[in-house]
């Protein structure tokens, strides 16, 4: 992302519109010298958050490209992915009583999407969606996207002859600094959507009763605790902050998951 060329991309579309930066500042909720800073591409004096609040506002898309040592990086986020499914699939396993079909893709009237596990539990007839994610960059689209396959998934599972009497969900994220601080920073909207924890999730799959919604947050993706940590593992105070237990009678928690596997 060329500094210069996103500053003069805001400032451009602003002109367009006839706004004045004070103009924008007030739709974006931030000071005039925010926008200021970005139209002369000082984009390091604000957050990624912020000029992302201004772009919305002159409904400017901003990518961020990450690159490293030419195609090391995708083949790195890939087996991180990678570990991921595996680690979860094994846990499954292990459960039994569970198909399991990874990399599901679906098109139903016109929407598309992957799964990326599938699980079928045939003596409940409880499906189950899970969504991997090794980053959390747009929870708001995260929520959005699972909550889109939770509806479909009955049509996918159709296919394989499993007809569903409830469809639960997990999403199971993978551990680290930066997804912990996400987590945190949106840990109401989270809690709302996500009510369930990995611990309580450990006893469901063995007795699958409901359909829950669940948000884990996995440390040690390919380690070789990484499975126990997401089977059994409680919680792990990190720095002062309180991990919660999911208690589905009571709408809201303090404070989001901090433990390698989690609850929010």
């Amino acid at each position: 992302m060329h500094d210069l060329r996103v500053g003069a991309a805001f400032r451009a579309v602003r002109i367009r519109r006839a706004w004045r930066q004070v103009d924008v500042a007030a739709r974006a909720g931030v000071s005039t010298w925010v926008v200021s800073q970005i139209e002369r591409g000082h984009l390091g004096t604000v957050s990624l958050d912020t000029v992302e609040r201004v772009a919305a506002v002159l409904e400017i898309q901003v990518h961020v490209v990450a690159r490293w040592r030419g195609g090391d990086l995708g083949r790195l986020v890939n087996a991180r992915h990678s570990g991921l499914h595996e680690v979860v699939a094994r846990l499954l396993s292990s459960v039994g009583g569970w198909t399991i079909a990874p990399e599901v893709s679906f098109s139903v009237w016109g929407e598309r999407g992957v799964i990326d596990i599938l699980a079928w539990h045939e003596a409940s007839r409880t499906l189950l969606v899970i969504e991997l994610k090794t980053e959390l960059v747009d929870l708001q689209e995260t929520v959005g996207t699972l909550d889109r396959k939770r509806r479909l998934a009955p049509k996918a599972a159709a296919e394989r002859g499993w007809r569903p009497a409830a469809v639960a969900v997990w999403l199971i994220v993978a551990g680290g600094s930066a997804n912990r601080q996400r987590v945190h920073a949106h840990r109401t909207m989270l809690r709302a959507a996500f009510p369930t924890d990995g611990r309580v999730m450990r006893g469901w799959l063995r007795s699958p009763v409901g359909a829950p919604a669940a948000l884990s947050l996995l440390h040690n993706v390919g380690g070789a605790n990484a499975t126990q940590d997401l089977a059994a593992r409680k919680r792990v105070r990190v720095g002062r902050r309180v991990a919660i237990h999911a208690r589905p009678a009571v709408p809201a928690a303090a404070n989001p998951p901090d433990s390698e596997v989690a609850s929010a």
